[in-house]
């Protein structure tokens, strides 16, 4: 059943020109919605969505989820909201944690707020797989108890509990999506970045990679097109209305054999060594992904090694 279907409507996308949102933008357009994008260009480039930019079905918004007048400006007029801007880092959040919650947790009651006034009809809220925590069973379900180990986590999981009890109270419908290690075009290297960012970079350098701990931890890699179409599909349909899902690929990568992959890809031979674990950081997690799959359809297609080409044939692995 489709909550969105017949004539066009609009969706805001918070943090829309960065590396996830700038897909989201991508795969909405292609559906036919027109999209508003509220982004503070803190890590989001224009670049990622230029292309939509003047024709119409795209407009752009200059602004922080923390403002509530650039808030009421993105949200006004349209019909769902799709909430991907954030503070994704954990070393971050350690380092900040009330800068975290702030960006994370006040900036996502902003939205719900201008949502409930405004009557906008749906929010897709885009969470994390770090609320579960270090996971006692495996593959992690949407049953899994939520144990967060870092700020950024708790930030997440509050941000949840804020859209599902919009949601509960009939103010307006809300889907959480608890997205695993996303990578992909578009994706920048940084000191906050992902681990297959951070390796490309490395690569592109010259330099070594580091592995934080044995290697032997275990993470559920998901390329960001299949996570675009996950988030469509939450916006499309009602079937996932208050629902929690998870969004990977279903099978567990050790960081060790992602390294081998990289190098393999890359046709690098920097060596590979092992530094102290980070504080935050679990050991083993990857997605038990069924339920998307009964709800939304969801059906991730891109595998790892699929991916690694893409990103090298589009050159994007050697981009700052």
């Amino acid at each position: 059943m489709s909550s969105l279907a017949g004539a066009r409507k609009r969706v805001l996308v918070t943090g829309g020109a960065g590396f996830i949102g700038s897909h989201v933008v991508d795969r909405l357009v292609e559906a036919g919605y027109g999209v508003r994008v509220l982004d503070n260009l803190s890590t989001g480039r224009l670049e990622n969505i230029r292309r939509h930019l003047g024709g119409g079905g795209v407009e752009f918004v200059r602004g922080d989820v923390r403002d509530v007048k650039a808030v009421k400006r993105g949200v006004r007029g349209c019909d769902a909201v799709v909430h991907l801007a954030a503070l994704t880092s954990v070393p971050l959040s350690v380092k900040d944690p009330d800068l975290t919650f702030a960006v994370n947790v006040g900036g996502t009651m902003n939205l719900l707020s201008c949502c409930s006034r405004l009557s906008v009809g749906k929010f897709v809220f885009v969470s994390s797989c770090s609320v579960y925590g270090e996971p006692e069973r495996l593959p992690v379900s949407e049953r899994h108890r939520t144990a967060p180990v870092s700020p950024y986590a708790e930030s997440k999981l509050a941000g949840e509990a804020y859209a599902l009890g919009f949601d509960e109270r009939d103010i307006l419908s809300a889907v959480v999506l608890r997205l695993f290690n996303v990578y992909g075009v578009r994706q920048r290297v940084s000191d906050y970045c992902g681990v297959i960012a951070r390796f490309l970079g490395r690569v592109r350098e010259g330099l070594p990679l580091v592995i934080y701990g044995g290697g032997d931890q275990t993470r559920d890699f998901v390329n960001v097109v299949d996570v675009a179409s996950a988030v469509a599909r939450s916006v499309e349909s009602s079937d996932a209305d208050g629902e929690v899902l998870n969004i990977g690929y279903g099978e567990p990568t050790t960081v060790d054999d992602l390294a081998i992959a990289v190098l393999e890809a890359t046709g690098s031979d920097v060596d590979v060594i092992h530094d102290e674990p980070r504080v935050g950081d679990i050991m083993h997690s990857y997605a038990d992904i069924s339920k998307a799959e009964k709800l939304l359809g969801y059906k991730p297609t891109i595998s790892l090694r699929d991916g690694l080409r893409t990103l090298l044939a589009e050159n994007e692995w050697i981009r700052q």
